[in-house]
């Protein structure tokens, strides 16, 4: 079975266009057509329904998706095993990272990388976590830094984790901050500024408003955590923030419940790391146990 014509399958599939799926690949649009006609011939199956504007998937194509995937993954594997185990690292490392960790960690991790091997060059992606889990599964990059979750869909490998304490915070004005010991139930009287109902971190909240038997009410949610902080300062309510993220512009409220997620670097089950995602892995696991 040809791998082009599987890596042109999965490309259309993933972008959702033969046009966009010619981008990716840098090849014309007759050409990825004449790839997929040549696997379907080959298959005696139609595997892409062109009849709708929507690119949609035969029952046949949906059969086959899961075993190109891993197709190609055991030919990505066989690559790296016959490739030279050592010597000078090379070539480009795909990465993914959400906007905290870009921010927060990866400039460290970067900077020291870039001065041990510098023939890599880095193609870096920043992403909300949740999209960077789809974007893992379309093999878009070697390497994800995101928020781990209890609900992480299987087919991962988590290859460094590290915990991000987080703090009830309000701004220096509001009324809690006045407060010595406000507890939920005096938290639960203001507005919430939290990411959005689908991340770890509200998550947790909510399941100690819920436990509690108080209501939340979360206003204006967003998934960047430098607005939540911004708008929390200014007095637009309360927040929950890693630790590390607290300056003079918050205070911070003892609640008496201490919260936390867990922030991790993810592959996927069965796909080897190349030798400069392993280096890069070897520093992140280094810098975060200090």
């Amino acid at each position: 079975m040809d791998s082009n014509a599987l890596k042109a399958f999965l490309t259309i599939v993933d972008q959702g266009s033969f046009s966009e799926a010619a981008e990716t690949l840098h090849l014309t649009q007759p050409a990825i057509s004449k790839r997929l006609a040549s696997l379907e011939n080959r298959l005696g199956e139609k595997l892409i329904d062109r009849s709708h504007r929507e690119i949609r998937l035969t029952d046949a194509g949906a059969r086959l998706l899961p075993h190109a995937r891993r197709i190609l993954d055991e030919i990505h594997n066989a690559r790296l095993a016959l490739s030279p185990g050592s010597g000078e690292l090379e070539g480009e490392l795909q990465i993914i990272a959400s906007h905290h960790i870009g921010l927060h960690h990866l400039p460290n991790w970067l900077r020291r990388f870039k001065r041990e091997y510098p023939q890599v060059a880095i193609n870096l992606q920043f992403m909300e976590s949740d999209t960077a889990y789809e974007q893992m599964r379309k093999r878009n990059a070697e390497l994800a830094f995101v928020t781990l979750s209890d609900s992480m869909a299987p087919g991962f490998t988590v290859f460094a984790q590290w915990p991000d304490p987080m703090v009830f915070v309000t701004g220096a004005e509001h009324p809690l901050a006045q407060a010595r010991q406000p507890g939920l139930s005096e938290l639960a009287q203001y507005p919430a500024l939290l990411p959005d109902t689908t991340t770890a971190t509200y998550r947790v909240v909510s399941r100690l408003f819920l436990e509690a038997n108080l209501p939340l009410s979360p206003q204006m949610p967003t998934n960047y955590l430098e607005t939540l902080k911004m708008m929390t300062s200014v007095g637009l309510g309360w927040s929950v923030l890693p630790r590390r993220m607290v300056d003079d512009s918050l205070r911070t409220l003892d609640v008496g419940h201490p919260v936390s997620r867990v922030l991790g670097g993810i592959g996927l089950a069965g796909r080897q790391l190349g030798n400069s995602a392993r280096a890069l892995l070897a520093i992140v696991q280094e810098e975060e146990s200090l």
